[in-house]
């Protein structure tokens, strides 16, 4: 199933070849899950272009995961940080950064002059739980959606001084997700999916989840001491190619790109890239340091 919200956050079933959404009663993704989807349908028909799709599911908790692709951490080596980027570094998305498919991130130019993009593939879980094994992980998994982790490399840079991050990558509209969810029972094999990431057609990230260093079903795992609600989402780690280890500061994003996140059997996440004066309808502000 591909499961969508849309407009003022109804909640449907997608026929992506018929272009049908088949609306759900039910108030939210998140109850979807909640509920272990025994929704029922309203009997309504939609055109899916006479609608407006949203981000497929805000989540109680988002687990960020770092440094999952061997390839990521590699390419990390080309500059010189004070930290390295390893795996197993864990911390928490701002979910009130989420945005859907079409809308835009709205660049902060008062804060950063490196945006940069990192498609990855995020976790959805449906069955609550905490303190599992590897083993038992994929029963606490509902589906799987596309993620782009907006960064502000400048402030990530500074921020790994201390060895940690969060603030580059929690920022307003820095967190796009969608097209929809697509259930678990849809993906033969999760560690086996092509991913792309294109700005403005040109590929800039290429690879496959079967290069993740750590397991889907491991990191779930990992993660579960902090305790899942149903609906809670994991990101499992970028791949290559990101601007911000290329060389080239030409590769960074700015206002009129429009960013392709792509992984096989979940879709396209389109994103575009928009200034602060077009989003806010107001002046860049002052910048307040720390």
């Amino acid at each position: 199933m591909k499961l969508v919200t849309f407009d003022d956050g109804r909640v449907g079933r997608l026929e992506l070849e018929e272009r049908l959404i088949l609306p759900l009663d039910v108030a939210s993704t998140r109850e979807y899950f909640e509920r272990d989807g025994r929704v029922a349908e309203t009997g309504e028909r939609l055109a899916l272009d006479g609608v407006r799709l949203r981000a497929p599911i805000v989540p109680k908790k988002f687990f960020h995961t770092s440094g999952n692709f061997r390839e990521h951490e590699d390419e990390s080596k080309n500059v010189d940080w004070s930290h390295p980027i390893h795996k197993g570094i864990v911390f928490f998305q701002n979910v009130d950064a989420i945005v859907g498919p079409d809308e835009p991130v709205i660049y902060p130019e008062h804060l950063t002059s490196e945006l940069d993009y990192e498609l990855e593939i995020a976790v959805v879980i449906g069955r609550p739980g905490k303190f599992f094994g590897v083993d038992d992980a994929p029963d606490h998994i509902a589906g799987y959606v596309v993620f782009n982790d907006i960064t502000a490399r400048d402030i990530q840079r500074r921020e790994m001084e201390s060895g940690v991050f969060s603030f580059c990558k929690a920022i307003d509209t820095f967190c796009p997700l969608g097209p929809y969810i697509v259930t678990a029972d849809e993906i033969p094999d999760a560690q086996d999916l092509d991913m792309e990431l294109r700005v403005n057609g040109q590929v800039r990230q290429k690879s496959n989840t079967n290069r993740m260093s750590v397991s889907i079903p491991h990191l779930v795992a990992y993660h579960s001491p902090q305790g899942y609600s149903a609906g809670d989402l994991i990101s499992t780690g970028t791949v290559q190619g990101v601007a911000g280890f290329s060389g080239d500061p030409d590769l960074y994003l700015k206002p009129g790109d429009v960013v392709e996140a792509e992984v096989e059997r979940l879709g396209v996440l389109r994103t575009p890239i928009i200034g602060w004066e077009e989003g806010h309808g107001t002046p860049v502000p002052e910048k307040v340091d720390w």
